[in-house]
């Protein structure tokens, strides 16, 4: 399984980003073998709007099972749930603090936006 998480760094420790569309990257964790990468969202952070569509379609093309976050837009929500994934809420703390507590079933599954749209 392949666990996305919006972050302003770029490792496990680094926090959770308060923000999904406008994150700068997503840590995206593979369960199988332990591995990660970093996928950079830096082309919506300062985007007009469409910004949590197209964070979700990055997370889409990473092969990503679960996003794990703070919150999620109505659009973004959508484009998620189209492409199969899973929203999670996220906690406060570090990338690596919220996968283990995903893995765990401490984290709650959403099941739709939790923000209003923007635009």
């Amino acid at each position: 399984m392949k666990i996305a998480v919006p972050t302003p760094g770029d490792t496990l420790e680094s926090p959770v980003d308060g923000r999904f569309g406008r994150a700068s990257g997503f840590v995206v964790f593979d369960t199988e073998d332990g591995t990660f990468t970093v996928t950079d969202n830096g082309q919506n952070m300062n985007a007009g709007q469409g910004a949590g569509v197209q964070a979700a379609q990055n997370v889409a093309s990473t092969g990503a099972d679960v996003v794990i976050a703070p919150s999620f837009g109505p659009k973004a929500f959508q484009v998620l749930k189209a492409a199969g994934i899973k929203t999670v809420f996220s906690a406060p703390g570090s990338v690596k603090e919220n996968i283990d507590n995903f893995i765990a079933g401490k984290l709650k599954e959403s099941d739709n936006a939790n923000v209003e749209g923007h635009w």
